[in-house]
């Protein structure tokens, strides 16, 4: 018999039990304290210099048509002008006669190329249609000028436009409002920039472009707002070989001329009446 100041004997340790409390027992929480990994500095310069090429990528088409235009205005300037047509007319007129669909096509895509890059002489160059190719030029000419705005629109949006526009609209105050006004009317908008014979042509080439306007609306508008400014000065250049023979200079303010402006004006009003007529009823609404 054990004696009370014995002390009590000692179960053996079961290793079944042991094993089974250790796999019910709480883990240990992670160590919330030990700070996040930072990432490596080879992502961050691969992250940055991602980014860089990337901006560089969408400003590359309107910084080349840019550099193109800025060429066009030191080279080209004193080819496209109304001294170089009447200075070479001969030489151009048998060029014309042996090479017709050739010599139309080049003309096409000089044109392209003149409005893309918004270089100078657009006036002389339609001018030339017309004393080359007669009023047949201004579909000619109708086609190529939308080609080539089209081309600069593109290449204004996909560089800058979207970041301009992004931040018009999260600037809010008079940007905001010109973006949702021209939103509202933008047909109207885009009319009225291709009547009105005081708008410069790139003008309403680029300011599209920073204002969201749809791709489909500034090629409709285009073409269409083209056509009357094209034919008068087309009919101007048509009849530029009797200006040659009085060795005149062709009256190229002839689009300011009451019998011209006046359907023009007409025209702008009837570009303008939905805007208005929207406002309107915009105001009687409130």
């Amino acid at each position: 018999m054990a004696s009370p100041a014995d002390p009590p004997p000692t179960r053996a340790a079961d290793p079944l039990r042991g094993a089974a409390h250790g796999a019910l027992a709480p883990k240990a929480a992670p160590d919330q304290s030990a700070p996040d990994r930072e990432p490596a500095a080879g992502s961050l310069v691969e992250g940055a210099a991602s980014g860089a090429r990337g901006r560089w990528r969408r400003l590359a088409p309107l910084a080349g048509l840019l550099a193109g235009g800025a060429a066009a205005w030191w080279f080209a300037g004193d080819l496209l002008s109304f001294e170089a047509l009447r200075d070479n007319r001969e030489a151009l007129v048998a060029w014309r006669d042996a090479n017709y669909a050739l010599a139309a096509g080049v003309y096409m895509l000089i044109y392209v190329l003149a409005v893309a890059f918004s270089a100078p002489g657009g006036l002389a160059l339609t001018l030339a249609g017309g004393f080359l190719f007669g009023m047949a030029a201004a579909p000619m000419i109708v086609v190529a000028a939308t080609a080539g705005a089209t081309l600069i629109f593109l290449a204004a949006r996909h560089g800058l436009g979207g970041a301009l526009e992004a931040r018009a609209r999260g600037s809010g105050g008079a940007m905001a409002r010109l973006r949702a006004g021209i939103a509202r009317n933008e047909i109207s908008f885009l009319l009225l920039m291709r009547l009105v014979p005081v708008v410069p042509f790139f003008v309403a080439n680029l300011a599209p472009a920073f204002l969201g306007v749809s791709l489909r609306n500034f090629v409709l508008t285009t073409l269409f707002g083209i056509i009357p400014g094209t034919v008068v000065y087309t009919w101007v250049g048509a009849g530029l070989a009797e200006v040659f023979a009085r060795d005149e200079a062709p009256d190229l303010g002839v689009i300011f001329e009451p019998h011209v402006l006046g359907p023009l004006l007409a025209l702008c009003a009837l570009a303008a009446a939905p805007m208005l007529l929207r406002g309107r009823l915009g105001k009687d609404a409130r």
